[in-house]
């Protein structure tokens, strides 16, 4: 199967290069590749004549986007309009990675995959506008939310949470930011069990359960041996620049009825530092 990947040097890009090294695979990333320009994307997608489109590039710094909301929407809508319209130039199916930031965080219950969306700050905005560009212009997509993505590079919570361990004394950690800590890997797995069945529509697949962001951090200096480390300190008042949902638990109810479920998150973050990378 030939698969054009863009964000292929991101989290999820850098796990779908690794584990689907049985297909065909097109990396587009910056700096050779810049999705916001349609003739050259549409030039790119035309000479490898992909299959499937995986559409991982995204702005993806929530306070970022808020301070440059025209970065935001020139990336996460206006370059998510070219890659749908790429794809299906070219025949072929179209995933769309979003985020549970779509959402308010109001709700007290799971969010269903048909639940309204009503996002808080211009990222959950961005990502929810690349949705309704990917429904509207490519009727052979798939829609998957996840959160809170990690893996095993340099640049993410885990990271940050083992650095600062290195680097402090003590940190302050937020209780009231609940969601569910996803490891990249596990998505790319799904991803390659949903579009080989194929069943179009959207999803939500993040690790199984939630917790506040100090829980993770507790759970990371735990499994990396470093829980004396880094003194963790509860709060409630993080300020930043953007409104992010407190409470996102997103329910996978299409994905579990077609066989794809996904692992609980303390289950992944062990196997994140079992796989030989603890720092």
């Amino acid at each position: 199967m030939r698969v054009a990947i863009t964000g292929s040097k991101g989290q999820l890009g850098r796990a779908l290069m690794d584990s689907w090294q049985e297909d065909e695979l097109l990396g587009i990333d910056l700096p050779e590749q810049d999705i916001t320009d349609l003739m050259a994307l549409d030039a790119r997608l035309r000479g490898f004549r992909p299959e499937v489109v995986i559409h991982c590039a995204a702005m993806t710094d929530v306070d970022g986007c808020e301070r440059d909301p025209d970065a935001a929407y020139r990336i996460n809508v206006l370059g998510t309009r070219n890659v749908a319209v790429a794809a299906e130039r070219v025949g072929a199916a179209l995933i769309y990675i979003s985020t549970d930031y779509v959402f308010d965080g109001a709700k007290t219950e799971p969010y269903g995959e048909l639940d309204e969306p009503n996002p808080l700050s211009v990222y959950g905005r961005t990502k929810w506008l690349g949705e309704e560009m990917v429904r509207h212009l490519c009727p052979r997509h798939y829609v998957v939310r996840v959160a809170w993505l990690y893996d095993r590079g340099p640049r993410n919570f885990v990271a940050t949470v083992l650095r600062l361990a290195d680097e402090r004394d003590e940190v302050k950690m937020v209780t009231d930011e609940i969601g569910s800590p996803t490891y990249a890997p596990d998505v790319a797995a799904a991803l390659r069990r949903l579009v080989c069945l194929p069943a179009y529509g959207t999803y939500h697949l993040p690790n199984a359960g939630i917790c506040s962001r100090y829980a993770w951090a507790e759970e990371i200096l735990r499994l990396a041996g470093r829980r004396d480390d880094l003194r963790l300190i509860p709060s409630e008042n993080y300020q930043r620049a953007a409104r992010v949902p407190k409470r996102v638990e997103l329910r996978n109810f299409f994905g579990a009825e077609i066989g794809i479920t996904m692992r609980p998150w303390q289950e992944a973050l062990a196997a994140r530092f079992a796989d030989g990378d603890h720092g």
